[in-house]
């Protein structure tokens, strides 16, 4: 079973974190895990290209060293980048202290990039995994966000067309939507954000930086 939208005490157990945004405007929220890598987030900043959209890139420390070019021309474009910690390593496996010192190593690989440092930046655990102690940790330095629908791109057992239309079924106003610009998730995601993004923007919503 695909957990696409985490239920309701889940959330409440992590009060801190940001799920989703006020559902005052048709606005919508896309997330892209895991790059910036070539090939992939190229695809995606074109589709978003196309109809003026902006997004937060969760950004890899590891692939920021790589593809500092990549990441670069995301912010040239107009979109956040945010951390996901350096090594993409689980909250749920490490300590406290390493984890801690990952999501620090990333943010300085981030902060080299940015205009200016940001008073808050943002970050988000991968895999979601992260526990109520190390939340409230997070929060003194971060803004940790997780999200309303997670559209499961990186499953490759996930039928393309279903993927599309589950993301769909999910999506409201104020949603934070996960997509991944990875080399798991290639298949799934060039068959559905061009599909989604057009869904919604004939339908009068806007894709807006978090």
């Amino acid at each position: 079973m695909r957990l696409i939208r985490m239920p309701g005490p889940v959330r409440r157990l992590l009060p801190g974190c940001l799920w989703e945004m006020p559902a005052t405007t048709n606005t919508l929220y896309l997330t892209f895990d895991d790059g910036p890598i070539p090939d992939e987030t190229p695809f995606v900043l074109d589709q978003l290209a196309r109809y003026d959209a902006k997004g937060t890139f969760f950004c890899v420390g590891e692939n920021l060293v790589r593809h500092a070019d990549i990441a670069r021309q995301t912010l040239a474009a107009g979109h956040r980048l945010a951390n996901h910690t350096h090594r993409h390593i689980s909250g749920w496996s490490h300590s406290r202290p390493e984890f801690l010192a990952d999501v620090a190593r990333c943010q300085q690989e981030l902060n080299e990039l940015l205009p200016a440092p940001e008073a808050r930046p943002l970050l988000r655990p991968p895999f979601g995994r992260i526990t109520p102690p190390l939340a409230a940790a997070l929060a003194a330095t971060h803004q940790v966000v997780m999200w309303d629908v997670l559209t499961c791109d990186y499953d490759r057992a996930f039928p393309a067309a279903q993927c599309l239309s589950t993301a769909i079924k999910y999506t409201k106003p104020g949603s934070i939507i996960v997509f991944h610009d990875s080399l798991k998730a290639s298949r799934n995601l060039r068959y559905v954000l061009p599909r989604y993004l057009a869904h919604f923007a004939a339908r009068g919503f806007r894709f807006e930086a978090l």
